[in-house]
């Protein structure tokens, strides 16, 4: 088959390269997009320099992203136009979805991430939707997607991160010491469609942990904005000018507080000490991963991380999941095409 996956977002990077590897070991032929959002372009082209960059960063508001959105998918359905492919794969590309719908090429998209508006949208343009199997029926009949899901086990981080093994030269190119705690956060996604709010509650925990000379925090920024709010607290907030190895980053770290989902997820199934303070709906994946004491729910006020080094050798992603969900995104794929 010739398969098209679009990148939307820097996460999607490590969640398609095993699905990318599967299908080039199959033969398949593959069309691979991306746009110039967050760290997606960088840790992607390291991946696949044949990747073509098509749109760029969403502005603030509704109705700015909705024509950002739109001015996308003409250029993706261009593409699409030349190009033939008999199948489109995403995590949620609504430009992507908008796209292939015009020019008949079949779908398929993945989310976890019952809240998100645009749901309504993407489940309904594409021809499968596949879902962790906590993903909320009530949901689904919403979004019109209740007659063509396919669900998996898990979460999807489980896809990625099985047999994992960090990079340790990432302490050192962060000029980190190991000797001292080290706290990883991670800000809202501020402006999202699913996060309209502020979160007072991740500034206040990086007070708290500026007010403990043992703890160095990386706080990984969503954006510029951000990165000069943060990076002006205190010279003990390093913010990485370029992408980094965020896995990598997290399983050595000492814990992790965040703000938005994908992070605190790999994090917490490493193994990590991980706290939550997003400030919206939460999702059935996070609240699982409270539920099984792997995720630590900050949100509300009066409590605080535990800022101590963790035990060494705490680690531990399940490898026996990472198959089923790769099975079930190929099983998608051949069932649309």
């Amino acid at each position: 088959m010739r398969i098209w996956i679009d990148l939307a977002n820097s996460p999607h990077v490590a969640l398609f390269e095993p699905v990318v590897r599967r299908l080039r070991e199959e033969e398949h032929e593959l069309l691979l997009t991306a746009r110039d959002h967050a760290q997606t372009i960088e840790l992607a082209q390291a991946c696949w320099p044949d990747l073509l960059v098509i749109g760029g960063e969403s502005p603030a508001g509704r109705v700015a992203k909705g024509l950002a959105v739109a001015r996308r998918a003409e250029a993706l359905r261009r593409l699409a136009r030349r190009e033939h492919p008999q199948v489109a794969l995403s995590h949620g590309s609504y430009a992507q979805l908008v796209a292939a719908r015009a020019v008949r090429v079949p779908s398929v998209t993945m989310m976890d991430y019952e809240y998100q508006p645009a749901n309504h949208l993407s489940f309904r343009a594409a021809r499968r939707v596949i879902v962790p199997g906590v993903f909320p029926e009530k949901a689904l009949r919403r979004f019109g997607a209740a007659e063509k899901v396919v669900r998996y086990p898990g979460f999807k981080e489980e896809l990625y991160l099985a047999g994992f093994r960090p990079d340790t030269g990432v302490l050192d190119r962060l000029e980190l010491d190991s000797s001292q705690v080290i706290a990883v956060f991670r800000p809202p996604p501020e402006g999202a469609l699913y996060h309209r709010m502020a979160n007072e509650r991740f500034d206040e925990i990086v007070a708290s942990a500026l007010a403990n000379d043992n703890v160095q925090i990386v706080l990984l920024a969503r954006t510029r904005e951000q990165r000069d709010r943060y990076g002006s607290l205190s010279d003990r907030v390093r913010i990485p000018e370029h992408a980094v190895d965020g896995r990598s980053l997290v399983a050595l770290a000492d814990l992790t507080v965040g703000a938005g989902g994908t992070m605190n997820r790999e994090s917490a199934l490493l193994g990590t000490p991980t706290y939550t303070v997003f400030a919206g709906r939460l999702a059935a994946v996070d609240a699982e991963l409270i539920r099984v004491g792997r995720l630590c729910d900050l949100r509300e006020p009066g409590r605080v991380p535990h800022f101590e080094k963790k035990p060494a050798g705490q680690s531990g992603v399940e490898t026996e999941r990472a198959e089923p969900i790769l099975d079930a995104i190929l099983r998608a794929l051949s069932s649309v095409a």
